[in-house]
């Protein structure tokens, strides 16, 4: 099994440009079937979730491959209308395959999707609005199944909570249904408004992504397209959270940083300076932090995703701090592995209570998930000395090369075997 050594301590200094953004190519890989002819993605790390969707993508009968930096997607006439379990189950990002084929194929059998372990993440509001577009669902413990005899209708469905992958469900979804389709409730994640802006460039006639309604004209024939996702600003936040914790210089470009606001505030109150333009930011730290409170929840909050980040930067502040996350119930998972480098730290509900020490001792951690996994990275790299990390096949889920990442701002990591 990969594991990272990481030896902490050290300041972090240099420039860095942002990959695409992972939760934005993932459903946007799966729109792709919806298209008659070929889409072409720029930017695109080699993150595992993305290997893992071409493989899906291959034995649902597309052509796809990663070259470069480059995903081209090339649509077949009809698919496999069960995608196989091994695959669907290690990636949450599965779900979107749910529309697509359910359009293409008239049904389609999906495992429940897999993921990171993070509390009850159910999908009953992708099912919900596909039954009110006029789709058969039912489904059991392990499988869903929905299935069509005719095309699907347009609709008006509030989705009870703004779920991010729900939305971007029922928008592949209503592209196809015939008339128009109005969603309220919507999530208003800037990677919502990315693939509305795919989908649009294909052919598609979608407005108010980024607001809580979002109407969608169904029914248009959609042509693929060449399109570059915006720049990921979860890996962004990985970085920030990092150079706040060990102090440096960083500038981070083909970055959006106003969909980075919250943290760089919060940033900004913890004793960090930050610049920033509207596709570069600078943030500069000497490592010694005050505490500060935050909390996660739908965009434009705090990132879900950048929660755990965030704590790992806080576990040397100065005073006590909170993170509390109002999406997952079981986000700060990480906190086990935190306190073994001696942070003082205890869960709470949904927070995260964070005494901050003067010193992280190295450590033998364990990745549990994604998020909670870079966390990780981070505390040790605040670390003083050696630490070792177990489970980085979470991590490699959402990063390329955390390694080589960090590895460009001077920082000290070993991958091995």
């Amino acid at each position: 099994m990969a594991q990272l050594l990481v030896k902490g301590g050290r300041p972090l200094t240099g420039e860095l440009s942002m990959p695409a953004a992972k939760n934005s190519i993932l459903p946007m890989m799966a729109a792709a079937l919806l298209c008659e002819t070929d889409s072409c993605f720029e930017q695109v790390p080699a993150l595992r979730d993305v290997t893992t969707s071409l493989a899906l993508l291959h034995q649902l009968g597309a052509k796809a491959q990663w070259s470069g930096g480059r995903v081209r997607i090339c649509p077949a006439k009809q698919y496999g209308k069960a995608a196989p379990q091994k695959l669907v189950s290690s990636m949450r990002s599965s779900i979107f395959y749910l529309a697509p084929l359910l359009v293409k194929n008239h049904t389609v059998t999906l495992p429940k999707p897999g993921g990171c372990r993070l509390g009850a993440r159910p999908i009953d509001l992708h099912l919900s609005g596909l039954a009110a577009l006029g789709a058969s669902v039912c489904e059991d413990a392990n499988f869903v199944k929905c299935s069509i005899s005719r095309p699907l209708v347009g609709t008006n469905f509030c989705l009870s909570f703004p779920s991010v992958g729900a939305t971007e469900t029922l928008v592949m979804a209503a592209c196809s249904a015939k008339g128009t389709t109005t969603l309220c409730g919507c999530a208003k994640e800037p990677e919502i408004v990315d693939l509305a802006n795919y989908l649009n460039r294909c052919g598609a006639q979608i407005t108010g992504a980024g607001g809580s309604c979002i109407t969608v004209q169904g029914g248009r024939p959609l042509t693929g397209c060449r399109y570059t996702p915006l720049p990921d600003r979860i890996t962004a936040a990985t970085v920030l959270c990092a150079a706040a914790a060990c102090g440096g210089r960083i500038l981070l470009e083909n970055t959006r940083s106003g969909q980075l606001s919250a943290l760089l505030q919060l940033l900004e109150r913890a004793g960090c300076r930050v610049y920033s333009t509207f596709d570069t930011v600078l943030l500069e730290s000497d490592g010694h932090l005050r505490a500060v409170s935050a909390q996660a929840g739908p965009y434009p909050q705090l990132a879900t995703d950048a929660g755990p980040l965030l704590a790992a930067a806080l576990l040397k502040a100065s005073g006590q701090s909170t993170v509390t996350d109002t999406v997952f119930e079981a986000r700060f998972a990480c906190a086990e592995q935190f306190a073994k480098m001696g942070a003082r730290v205890w869960v709470k509900g949904r927070s995260l209570q964070i005494a901050g020490v003067r010193q992280l001792e190295p450590a033998h951690l364990n990745a549990q998930d994604l998020r909670g996994g870079a966390a990780l990275v981070v505390a040790a790299l605040s670390a003083r000395g050696e630490s070792q990390i177990d489970g980085v096949c979470h991590i490699d889920r959402g990063y390329e090369d955390i390694a080589a990442l960090f590895g460009a701002l001077g920082a000290k990591l070993t991958r091995t075997p």
